[in-house]
């Protein structure tokens, strides 16, 4: 098995990819080892020292690193736990209904055209750098969003949120006045 990493606009998370799907729908984002009991490869991730997060994507591994510790030492230890978890044959998440965007289609316009653009343009963009962004609400010209995996805590994510998602948002929705990073 060859795994391939690639850096992320955020210096303490790096990007892993197995060249085999990690979960089916959705994503997983596991910020402590408290919160990863549900998955085998996040709890196993969380048994290197050094381990702050998991972010499990559709054929991505995200993890986020404490300060520390460098990415030298830390790298080895982890292409080693995946490679060992894809060879144990247990399921990346035991419930696997993952983290996706939650709503129903009771929505109004407004929201279901928010929603179908933070899909279509925003979430394929973030997934190129290691994380997710979540619809979380619209009220009163704000939408609320949240970042996770690389995205969450990146020195770029606030002007990724500001001069890229907000403007681009507001040029297709005018009820949109701005956006918001919420946890």
């Amino acid at each position: 098995m060859f795994i391939q990493t690639e850096s992320t606009p955020n210096p303490a998370t790096l990007k892993f990819l197995p060249g085999k799907a990690v979960i089916e729908n959705g994503t997983a984002n596991f910020a402590d080892a408290s919160e990863s009991a549900r998955s085998p490869m996040a709890t196993r991730l969380f048994a290197i020292e050094g381990v702050a997060g998991v972010f499990l994507g559709s054929d991505f591994v995200t993890v986020t690193k404490t300060a520390d510790k460098e990415w030298d030492v830390l790298r080895p230890q982890i292409l080693g736990s995946i490679m060992e978890h894809y060879q144990s044959g247990r399921p990346m998440i035991e419930d696997e209904t993952g983290d996706a965007a939650v709503g129903d289609d009771s929505d109004d316009p407004i929201v279901k055209q928010i929603k179908e653009l933070i899909d279509t343009r925003v979430r394929p963009a973030v997934a190129q750098d290691g994380g997710d962004i979540i619809f979380k609400g619209f009220e009163g010209g704000v939408v609320s969003l949240h970042m996770q995996g690389a995205c969450a805590g990146c020195p770029s994510s606030t002007a990724t949120l500001k001069h890229g998602i907000e403007n681009m948002l507001r040029y297709y929705v005018p009820e949109v006045q701005e956006v918001r990073a919420v946890d």
